[in-house]
């Protein structure tokens, strides 16, 4: 039994298979029968539909043998308490259910018993030729600096297939798949299909803002003329175009906006759009022109599932409510509730590669887009109020795993991995509105950061505080720093939300440039107020478990108790910029401590120096042994350091004696 927030949960049983289900799947006798039976998630008085993919079949869905094939045909017809009952396959459609559920009688869509069906936003690229000469000549005279490169050896070398096929104009956000993973642009560098883990490339110099100069440009002059450009320094990913290239230097049509300068050695930059870097397994080159798309691939293509996103929805739930959505696998694809959803349950959902973007346009003169896209719109989307996702796996997006809008709403029981690799301020879960709940998740590798807390009103209603509890958050700071596991910015009123129980570790920053600046587990920056910050445990974290900016409006009315694992402080020295905050029964360095009471803050009982005596550090278990002295040192305080078998409660997260609370999905 874990302190605090610790209740009972329900467990489904909804073990989903990794990877993509292939269409077609017929039923066996045992599996027919055992969807006969009342679904998950059935509710009495209603009608039970079935969904299949059994070409040639009759398809009204009142029984297995007579299914829909498409979950739409059965989202058309559902009513409140209906359900739809899914097979195996993979179901390339995006599904908008006709009507809403009602509290009493949802409409909902759930996986068959054992198994485990997709929703795709992808369909199948077919009809791919290798590219022999003629074709070489022909890519040739449109583009003449294709000659002569790592394109047109992989072509002599038999490695480079075509198909022709419409996939918009928009060559930044095309999205391909072999065999269910993400293959990736031809580039330079090629940063590897790990794109949380990527190879970079860093400026050696910058002229003018808007140069990269780099020995490793090597291509002839022009050859980079049109082509695009992703830059990255400290906390801000761009792209741009670049208007003129020369042996050793790009310039670009705009300087990176913000602080985003081309900073020697600091930024590092990817090129793309030009077929000439084509010669990497695992990479495409779509000309939006021809409407071609080039593979390069060991074998031919045709003997492998290669597809292409075209559908942005798995479910389109954003003009209903009470829909429950169970065990179902998404692909390519996402789930959005609407401004006036309400009731809808997201449960056990297996989802990979939920979004996809790689423009993320330069602003004039702030920040603007180049943090924020995504934020609001990538991975699930939770708006509206009393809507949940629970128990559920999520992996692979180029913003967020979920995003929390409206209000009360609520992220429980997941594991989320492998998102934000555009590398802007997306986050595992994107916690917007008021009084929203994340609670028990597990994330890790993570572009940025695993939450990011921000604060936006919602019409009409009283603004109440968000609960972040019980998560394990790890690997953040892949691609940017200035950052934390739980990050929050800028000079908001938090209305009293509480941050506690979680556990912070282990970023992940790149090598090189700014590193490791600014990576903290917990991080109020730029005048952050009235939160409050309990028994969380942190460990390589830069700055600390805690990280206090009060750089603008002040970091005022915080409360900081009982944190294991030291903490920073910035701007809060000057008279008022930290009125209110105190800073209580923690465990470890305080940076910034000297002066930090001049802004008004209260420093008591935290245990700054010395050994603190935790039972095993280097395994990472930070109890307190008899000796410590953090035992019967701290202030009491209802709530929050209850369940010392000491008199007075223990210093830091875990109180002497009582049973020591975990964190994570399955906690």
């Amino acid at each position: 039994m874990m302190l605090g927030f610790r209740r009972a949960r329900r467990r489904r049983g909804l073990l989903l298979a990794g990877g993509l289900v292939t269409a077609g799947v017929l039923l066996t006798a045992t599996a027919a029968s055992a969807a006969a039976a009342p679904p998950p998630g059935h509710h009495h008085g209603g009608t039970t539909y079935y969904v299949g993919q059994h070409p040639g079949k009759a398809s009204n869905g009142r029984t297995v043998h007579s299914a829909f094939t498409s979950v739409q045909d059965c989202a058309d017809v559902a009513q409140p308490g209906d359900t739809c009952v899914i097979q195996d396959g993979t179901y390339d459609e995006t599904v908008t259910p006709a009507h809403s559920g009602t509290a009493a009688a949802p409409i909902t869509f759930t996986a068959a018993p054992g198994a485990h069906p997709v929703i795709s936003g992808a369909d199948p690229v077919t009809g791919f030729t290798p590219v022999g000469p003629t074709e070489l000549a022909q890519v040739v005279a449109a583009d003449p600096f294709a000659a002569n490169t790592p394109f047109s050896q992989a072509v002599a070398d038999g490695k480079v297939y075509s198909a022709g096929v419409d996939l918009g104009s928009a060559a930044a956000e095309v999205q391909i798949f072999t065999d269910g993973a993400m293959d990736i642009e031809a580039s330079y560098p090629f940063p590897g299909t790990d794109l949380l883990n990527p190879a970079v490339e860093r400026a050696d110099a910058g002229t003018a803002d808007a140069t990269i100069v780099d020995s490793t440009l090597t291509r002839p002059a022009g050859y980079w003329d049109g082509a695009r450009v992703l830059t990255s320094y400290w906390y801000v990913t761009a792209t741009g175009t670049v208007a003129s290239s020369a042996v050793g230097s790009v310039t670009l049509t705009t300087a990176p906006p913000c602080v985003h300068k081309v900073v020697p050695t600091d930024t590092w930059f990817r090129l793309s759009g030009k077929i000439g870097e084509l010669s990497h397994p695992g990479s495409y080159f779509y000309d939006a022109t021809a409407k071609r798309l080039y593979l390069y691939s060991d074998d031919d293509p045709n003997g492998h599932r290669i597809e292409a996103k075209k559908r942005d929805l798995g479910f389109d739930l954003t003009t209903a409510s009470n829909v429950h959505v169970n065990g179902i696998g998404l692909f390519a694809s996402t789930i959005r509730t609407g401004d006036s959803s309400t009731g809808v349950q997201l449960d056990g959902i297996d989802g990979k590669y939920l979004s996809h973007y790689w423009d993320v346009t330069q602003g004039a003169t702030d920040c603007g887009a180049n943090v924020t896209r995504g934020v609001a719109t990538s991975g699930i989307v939770l708006k509206g109020t009393g809507n949940s996702i629970r128990d559920s796996h999520l992996q692979y997006s180029a913003g967020n795993g979920v995003s929390l809008g409206g209000y009360g709403n609520t992220a429980e029981g997941n594991t989320i991995t492998d998102v934000d690799y555009a590398g802007t301020y997306a986050a595992a879960v994107a916690v917007q509105g008021h009084s929203q709940t994340v609670t028990h998740n597990t994330m890790a590798r993570l572009g940025r950061s695993g939450i990011n807390l921000q604060w936006n009103g919602v019409t009409g209603t009283t603004a109440g505080a968000d609960r972040i509890a019980y998560n394990d958050i790890s690997g953040h700071a892949s691609l940017s720093v200035d950052t934390a596991a739980i990050y929050s910015c800028c000079s908001a009123h938090m209305e009293g939300t509480r941050i506690d129980h979680n556990v912070l570790h282990d970023p992940t920053p790149r090598p090189g440039g700014v590193y490791p600046f600014g990576i903290s587990g917990i991080y109020a920056d730029n005048g952050m107020s009235d939160l409050q910050i309990d028994n969380n445990l942190g460990w390589g974290n830069h700055e600390g478990t805690v990280e206090l900016n009060g750089l603008g409006t002040g970091s005022h009315d915080n409360l900081v108790y009982n944190n294991t694992g030291g903490m920073t402080l910035f701007y809060v020295k000057e008279a008022g910029q930290s009125t209110g905050t105190k800073i209580y029964n923690n465990i470890g360095p305080i940076t910034g401590l000297a002066g930090a009471t001049d802004g008004g803050l209260v420093l008591s009982n935290n245990l700054i120096d010395g050994d603190p005596l935790y039972v095993d550090p280097a395994a990472h278990d930070y109890r307190l042994q008899a000796g410590s002295p953090a035992r019967n040192a701290a202030i009491p305080l209802p709530g929050v350091n209850d369940g010392s078998t000491d008199a007075t409660p223990s210093l830091g997260a875990f109180q002497y004696g009582a049973v020591p609370w975990t964190a994570g999905a399955g906690s």
